[in-house]
């Protein structure tokens, strides 16, 4: 099947993966996304490591029904996450692509 050489070979591109893959995920502590809710009244900043950085609320907004405000926090707390998810799954699929082997899918870090 794999002979010595070849298993080493192997066995030394996985840990650059890893490597890579521990250095993407430490840089995604510093990149930060946002997420807004009732039209830019209520907006979120956070990394894509869901560390809110920054929450601006319109004072327009501090009138009206506290239901209201509690919802639109939510709302754009909720864009942020997605959109953090989002560039993080980009960004670690750039770096897992064309890796043989793996099903369709597949998360990382496992």
């Amino acid at each position: 099947m794999f002979n010595k050489g070849q298993l080493a070979g192997l066995m030394k591109q996985a840990q650059a993966m890893q490597d890579n893959l521990k250095k993407a995920q430490d840089e995604l502590a510093f990149v930060e996304v946002s997420g807004e809710s009732g039209s830019g009244l209520v907006k979120v900043v956070m990394t894509c490591k869901h560390e809110v950085k920054r929450i601006t609320i319109d004072p327009s907004v501090l009138t009206d029904d506290k239901d209201m405000l509690e919802d639109l926090v939510a709302a754009a707390f909720n864009a942020a996450v997605r959109k953090a998810e989002e560039t993080s799954q980009e960004k670690m699929g750039k770096l897992t692509a064309g890796m043989p082997g793996l099903p369709g899918g597949m998360k990382f870090p496992f």
